[in-house]
C-alpha cells in the first residue's frame, strides 16, 4: 500500500469524525429520551386515578347487581347475577326446551327493529 493512504493526519481526522458522529447521535438519543418522558405521577394524579377506578367499579357493581333495561325496544332486560343463575338453573331442567327458548331469545335480540312509519306526503 501507499504510505500516503495511512497518513496519521487522515487517521486522526477520520477517528475524530466518527467519534463526533457517535457523540451527536448520543446527544440526540438523550434529548429525545428526556423530552418525550411523561411527567411523573404526583399524589394528586394518583388520587384522581383511584377515584376514577372506584367510580367505574361502583358503576359496574350497580349493573351486575341491579335490574335494568339493556334494550327496551326489544324487551331485553339486565338481571342481577344471582337471579340470572336461578333462572338458568330452573330453565335448564329441560335442556331441549331451554335450547329452543335460547334460540328464540337470540333471534328476538338480533332481529332488526321495524322501521318507523313514514310521514305521509302532503301531496297525497
Amino acid at each position: 500500500m501507499n504510505g500516503r493512504f495511512w497518513d496519521k493526519g487522515r487517521i486522526a481526522s477520520g477517528a475524530t469524525g466518527i467519534l463526533g458522529a457517535f457523540l451527536v447521535f448520543g446527544a440526540l438519543v438523550w434529548a429525545t429520551w428526556r423530552y418525550t418522558r411523561p411527567a411523573p405521577l404526583g399524589k394528586d394524579r394518583v388520587a384522581v386515578r383511584k377515584k376514577a377506578l372506584a367510580e367505574v367499579r361502583a358503576a359496574e357493581a350497580g349493573q351486575l347487581n341491579n335490574y335494568g333495561w339493556v334494550d327496551q325496544a326489544r324487551g331485553i332486560v339486565r338481571l342481577p347475577i344471582a337471579e340470572a343463575m336461578k333462572l338458568a338453573e330452573r330453565e335448564w331442567q329441560s335442556p331441549a326446551a331451554a335450547r329452543s327458548n335460547l334460540i328464540a331469545r337470540v333471534e328476538k335480540a338480533t332481529a332488526p327493529l321495524p322501521k318507523p312509519p313514514e310521514k305521509p306526503s302532503p301531496y297525497e
